[in-house]
């Protein structure tokens, strides 16, 4: 492809697109400005011309990631168990993004935008937990308990960790809300 093939409107969003891409299927390490020019079929400057550097790359793509996951669990409404599932289904639609949102060691730290969109995000995963019988003080503890639950099991299903595992399944939202339903068995009241 040529610099002249080009026909996107818009080359950031393309560009993130293809880093998403690329992150999905080859790992975040074969991320370069240069490929995805290349990919892009636009001179190799253009990407940092919108990016800085890779770093500013990956921060632009947590950014867009985190946004994604606020507006999914929005979607959910606040719903304990449709929350983690949002989570979960955010983390299988968009792998590019979800394996490199919370690499603080790959991101910007003084980013405002990356700041707000993790705020956003967070809000919106703590409104699974309001709807819980869970005193105040207790909130803190069994936020932190729904996160680990739902980005642990979100990881282990993206690193492939559950495949052949007398755990695992073929469905993982099914996997997820039966998942969530045991923990709810459980009780909150016992976190």
């Amino acid at each position: 492809m040529t610099k002249t093939s080009y026909h996107h409107g818009d080359l950031r969003a393309t560009l993130l697109q293809a880093a998403a891409e690329q992150i999905a299927t080859e790992g975040v390490d074969a991320v370069s400005l240069r490929a995805l020019a290349q990919r892009a079929g636009v001179s190799h400057a253009a990407p940092a011309h919108h990016f800085g550097n890779k770093q500013g790359l990956l921060t632009a793509l947590a950014v867009e990631g985190f946004e994604l996951l606020a507006d999914e669990l929005r979607s959910a409404a606040g719903d304990f168990r449709e929350v983690a599932v949002a989570y979960i289904r955010f983390a299988r639609r968009h792998p590019g993004h979800f394996d490199v949102m919370f690499r603080r060691d790959l991101l910007r730290g003084d980013d405002e935008r990356l700041d707000a969109a993790r705020d956003r995000s967070g809000a919106e995963l703590r409104s699974g937990v309001r709807e819980l019988d869970v005193a105040p003080e207790g909130q803190p503890a069994t936020q932190l308990a729904a996160w680990s639950l739902v980005h642990g099991f979100a990881s282990l299903w993206r690193e492939g960790a559950l495949e052949g595992s007398q755990l695992g399944g073929d469905d993982p939202e099914d996997l997820a809300r039966r998942m969530v339903a045991a923990i709810e068995f459980v009780g909150a009241e016992n976190w």
